[in-house]
């Protein structure tokens, strides 16, 4: 006689994260996959209301009842829930049951958004090179043009009057031939070396202390085990230097920066895979960036500041790039955070 062995719900094997809820949008049952999502068992939110459960999902009780009463089902996209303090980005499904409850599907965004926001910054980074290397021979040539006549007119003029106009002229030039030169960045490849990532963080936090308001504090979160990678050390200094920079004008008089390390394996920059990176955060506790703004800030003379220029976070960018590495942005009000990610190890 053959036995017959109990077979657990097919939904125990999806990825796709699971809960089932009751008539009173009380938490029934969740699978593996939503208990891994969510970070707790599903014993513990067993009987809990999903408001509690999902903290967040911001008018999904009125959502639920409407899928509940037309018998419908819908779907909430990108929808951003606060999990162990960490935004996660969600697509919500809700799902009618027979007996009155509701299936609700989770489905994890950050990892399909987060490459498609890389694609897009890289192209973005690319374009904005390839327009400013068109743009600064157009505008260095006649800029020189312009600086040696004003040198020119003013050997001839005996008025020293007429004299501080001409070094208007040139001040100006000098100006904006070293904007352009900055947007460029270095025309040579520098020389490579091992550095300590925290030895450079720890002269950037220096540098920036010494420039810092005395309500501004810094917060130190390393991580100690991060061996050495390969970097030119004075342009990465710069790109950090050029973050926490923006942070403390960001914060004004009163706030706090945090410089944070971690190390994460398996990671894939763009289209390249790397066993081992580095991820540098930057976070402070200002007002935010704009939403209009958020999606642009790497693109030159883009800025929030009437005193700004908008070469900063470009020229970080630029800097970072030459290393095979990336910067990406997230701010919300209360929390900006720009993370670096570089590479540690050689490309797979």
């Amino acid at each position: 006689m053959e036995t017959k062995v109990a077979q657990e719900p097919i939904v125990e094997y999806l990825t796709t994260a699971i809960v089932v809820l009751d008539a009173g949008n009380r938490i029934v049952d969740i699978n593996p996959a939503a208990e891994s999502l969510l970070r707790i068992s599903a014993r513990q939110i067993r009987g809990m209301g999903v408001d509690e459960a999902l903290p967040g999902l911001n008018g999904i009780a009125e959502a639920l009842s409407r899928a509940r009463e037309r018998g419908t089902s819908f779907t909430d996209r990108e929808h951003q829930i606060a999990l162990a303090g960490e935004l996660v980005t969600l697509d919500c499904s809700v799902t009618p049951l027979p007996d009155g409850g509701l299936l609700l599907e989770l489905a994890q965004l950050d990892r399909h958004l987060r490459i498609s926001r890389e694609h897009q910054l890289i192209s973005q980074n690319r374009a904005i090179r390839e327009l400013i290397r068109g743009l600064a021979h157009e505008i260095k040539n006649p800029l020189g043009g312009l600086r040696g006549a004003a040198q020119l007119l003013r050997r001839q003029l005996d008025d020293d009057a007429l004299r501080e106009y001409t070094d208007v002229i040139i001040s100006e030039a000098d100006r904006l031939r070293g904007l352009v030169d900055g947007l460029l960045g270095p025309n040579t490849q520098a020389q490579r070396s091992p550095v300590n990532i925290h030895e450079i963080l720890e002269r950037v936090r220096h540098l920036a202390s010494a420039e810092a308001p005395e309500g501004v504090t810094f917060v130190r979160d390393y991580d100690p085990s991060i061996p050495p990678l390969d970097a030119a050390r004075d342009q990465l200094l710069q790109a950090l230097l050029n973050l926490v920079r923006n942070a403390l004008q960001a914060v004004g008089d009163h706030g706090q920066i945090t410089l944070r390390t971690r190390t994460q394996r398996r990671f894939t920059i763009g289209d390249v895979p790397h066993r081992l990176v580095v991820r540098v955060d930057i976070i402070d506790n200002g007002p935010g960036i704009p939403p209009d703004l958020i999606e642009r800030i790497f693109y030159p003379m883009i800025t929030s500041r009437p005193e700004g220029t908008g070469i900063g976070l470009p020229i970080a960018q630029n800097l970072v790039a030459q290393h095979g590495g990336l910067i990406e942005c997230s701010s919300v009000p209360g929390r900006t955070e720009f993370t670096v990610w570089l590479p540690l190890e050689d490309a797979e």
